[in-house]
């Protein structure tokens, strides 16, 4: 039996109906596109800012997981995004905020650089001749509370493909706590945790890597042992591009600024959850130090702290723009003269 809304019209129909004019709504505005959520961006010759800012109408079968991978975007950063959308159901026809425009990291524009409170990847490779230099970047998950991921610089010390799992001791015993005995090694296969593809780095132990995972649902959250997983498209890509040697940034920035176009543009996201004292929650006060320092050096307008505020409350990592260079005065003119 069909349910009618108060217009007779079929429930189920009315859904596709909303659902249809969305969209349709929203390619009309050009902000649905596939391009968008290209893992390989341009890098501006000058600025910090890359990628667009773009949104979707969910379909009755969406769910968050669902778009965030279909994007290149992680669990956390499209569920900040989107408050009030609920992650399981968002319903057809119901607008998806997608984080695709992002400010870089405050970091050498080199080999990798991880953002752990971002969640997220970026690799700088190096320009081929006659060609424009590009960013690359993933969605991860880190380390989480007392099993945070270190901070410093490191580099990529090997490659394996199809790795098998050593549990460290300290894992079997976490998991033999819950009834979840571990062996001693998971070969490679479907049961393994790293996936088909792993970059040991040379920090010592040996035990931090980036892989890949046989639960791709849980990318983009702080939920490993210290490690930081990949989707499976996206480590067997980053896998063959990534030589031994290349060097690996993990930096702690939930408060980024970058400029783009004369404009300054912050970008806020929630801070780790974390036990380890190199882990310290940012406040208005550190991002208005950074703002402050920006507009010093660029000589910029009047800064909208109210939007540098709204940023820092909302922290959904979406870039906002908070203040303008100061435009050179205009050239005296003959008559004038």
């Amino acid at each position: 039996m069909s349910q009618f809304d108060g217009n007779g019209m079929s429930l189920n129909r009315n859904k596709r109906y909303r659902g249809a004019l969305a969209a349709a709504a929203l390619a009309a505005l050009g902000l649905v596109t596939a391009a968008a959520a290209a893992a390989t961006l341009p890098l501006p010759a000058e600025g910090d800012l890359v990628g667009e800012y773009a949104v979707v109408a969910a379909t009755a079968e969406d769910t968050l997981i669902d778009l965030a991978r279909r994007y290149g975007l992680g669990y956390e950063e499209v569920v900040n995004a989107n408050p009030g959308v609920d992650p399981w159901l968002p319903g057809e026809g119901t607008v998806v905020r997608l984080p695709l425009r992002r400010v870089l990291p405050d970091a050498p524009r080199e080999g990798i650089v991880i953002n752990l409170p971002e969640h997220r990847l970026y690799y700088f490779p190096a320009a081929k001749p006659g060609e424009s230099r590009v960013v690359v970047t993933y969605p991860v998950s880190v380390g989480k509370m007392d099993w945070s991921t270190p901070l410093g610089v490191t580099r990529i010390a090997a490659k394996i493909k199809d790795p098998p799992w050593y549990p460290p001791e300290s894992v079997r015993q976490e998991h033999a706590a819950h009834g979840d005995i571990l062996p001693k090694v998971i070969p490679a296969g479907p049961d393994n945790p790293l996936g088909q593809f792993a970059m040991r780095l040379a920090i010592p132990g040996g035990a931090y890597l980036i892989h890949g995972t046989n639960k791709p649902a849980g990318v983009g959250m702080q939920v490993t042992h210290g490690c930081m997983r990949l989707y499976p498209e996206h480590i067997e890509e980053l896998y063959k591009m990534v030589a031994v040697d290349t060097p690996v940034r993990i930096v702690n920035q939930p408060q980024k600024v970058g400029w783009s176009d004369g404009r300054l543009w912050v970008e806020v996201h929630p801070p780790l959850e974390a036990t380890s004292s190199a882990v310290v929650a940012p406040d208005r006060s550190s991002l208005a130090r950074l703002v402050t320092a920006a507009v010093r050096q660029r000589a910029a307008g009047p800064v909208l702290w109210t939007r540098a505020e709204a940023a820092f409350e909302l922290s959904q990592g979406i870039p906002v723009a908070v203040a303008e260079e100061a435009l050179p005065p205009p050239q005296a003119t003959a008559a004038a003269r």
